[in-house]
């Protein structure tokens, strides 16, 4: 007679839930890529599954206090409150190792914008007349932006600027596994042709690190195109130091 193995229903929940964290993982992470994804798309998500289910069980995930990995239920725990961090991890890897060229995605509806299609607006704000910006007021977040608003408006090297303010211009960025949007502060033209994105940044934080690694990813997407000049990017860290990024950035050899 043979014996019939007795069913563990703990054992078999409690794989029925990690199989279940697993396969949201992979469909998040699969939500962000398939849209530049070319292959197709069923295994795609097969193999994000079984990648996220091998990371999940390795011994690449640490957890402190020790204490909290040795025991299953604790651990089931923090992996599933920290799966955005995991989802993260997975596709950076993915996508790091599998980029072979960067290309700018348009947007459908309006691919091209310029600061002559802008409309006007209400806000109360802070605000002064402009000279060299297309839009006749800048608006101050700070009284930072307020002084480097000035510096741009009156340094020989700045051909046109404008604050990034109801323009649409946004970078899209993953930080702990969600996608967010970034408004980055200036976009200046300087008299030698070149657009310039300026940053004003105190401390940075590890999401701004994010905001930039993705900006970064974007300016060489666009200079790889081609079409629409030559971009770069600088962050300031202290007013005073304006004057001194212009003059570098105007007179810097591409």
């Amino acid at each position: 007679m043979t014996k019939i193995k007795a069913i563990d229903l703990e054992d078999l929940g409690r794989k029925q839930r990690m199989q279940k964290i697993t396969f949201e993982v992979a469909r998040d992470i699969f939500d962000q890529m398939k849209p530049g994804w070319k292959g197709n798309r069923e295994y795609l998500l097969a193999k994000l599954i079984r990648l996220v289910e091998e990371f999940i069980h390795s011994e690449f995930i640490q957890i402190n206090p020790p204490l909290f990995s040795v025991d299953a239920i604790r651990r089931r725990i923090l992996i599933t409150l920290n799966m955005s961090k995991i989802v993260q991890h997975i596709w950076n890897a993915i996508y790091l190792e599998n980029t072979e060229k960067l290309e700018p995605v348009f947007d459908p509806e309006h691919p091209i914008r310029s600061t002559g299609d802008m409309r006007p607006w209400y806000t109360g704000k802070p605000c002064e007349y402009t000279e060299k910006s297309h839009i006749n007021c800048c608006i101050f977040d700070s009284t930072w932006e307020a002084s480097e608003a000035f510096e741009l408006d009156r340094n020989e090297n700045v051909a046109a600027w404008v604050k990034n303010d109801h323009l649409g211009f946004e970078i899209l960025y993953i930080f702990a596994g969600i996608v967010r949007k970034y408004r980055p502060d200036f976009i200046i033209r300087l008299k030698n042709g070149n657009f310039l994105i300026l940053e004003t940044k105190g401390q940075r934080t590890h999401q701004d690190e994010a905001k930039r690694a993705f900006l970064e990813q974007w300016i060489k997407a666009v200079n790889q195109y081609g079409g629409f000049g030559h971009w770069q990017t600088v962050v300031s860290t202290n007013p005073a130091d304006v004057k001194m990024i212009l003059e570098t950035t105007a007179f810097q050899l591409i």
